[in-house]
């Protein structure tokens, strides 16, 4: 039997109770692997999707310093537009702080074909990139991560839901 369903419908939703517990489970395996005696100098979010992880991560491991990279890789438009383009940044982290990344922890909700961590890689080359989702193709980019899941899974996250009725699927009543 083949599987006629579009890429997106193959979906794994995630809640925002979710995503904490993710999030803290990330900031578990990071505590005391920093370069610093274990710590971590900085946590910087990959904006949009990683500000949220970051911000449980840096709470959890009490990292006080926390910045932003926005990265731009994909146009939505609908169509051909909805794919993968060249990443830009938008915004950079302060130099100063970032150095090299030595002791920064970058941090992304998901990595999927690796361009936007392949970016900021070339960068801050002795970061250590943390996301809690992997897909095989990004997976060889992110130093640390929670959960695989496969490259054809579309990854809802809370930020992009919003809640309302559905019908059932067998009658009305």
């Amino acid at each position: 039997m083949s599987d006629h369903r579009l890429p997106h419908e193959k979906g794994f939703h995630i809640s925002w109770d979710q995503i904490h517990r993710d999030s803290r489970a990330l900031a578990w395996r990071l505590d005391g692997q920093g370069p610093d005696d274990g710590a971590w100098r900085a946590v910087v979010a990959i904006t949009r999707g990683g500000m949220a992880p970051a911000m449980i991560v840096s709470r959890e491991l009490d990292i006080r310093t926390v910045d932003t990279i926005s990265v731009k890789s994909y146009h939505a438009g609908g169509g051909k537009a909805d794919e993968q383009r060249e990443a830009e940044v938008l915004k950079s982290p302060d130099a100063e702080l970032m150095g090299d990344g030595t002791g920064i922890l970058i941090v992304d909700d998901l990595v999927d074909s690796g361009k936007t961590l392949e970016l900021v890689r070339e960068l801050y080359p002795n970061a250590h990139f943390a996301t809690v989702y992997a897909k095989p193709k990004g997976r060889p980019m992110v130093d640390t991560f929670i959960t695989e899941v496969s490259q054809d899974t579309w990854i809802f996250f809370p930020w992009d839901m919003a809640l309302q009725y559905v019908e059932p699927y067998r009658g009305t009543d």
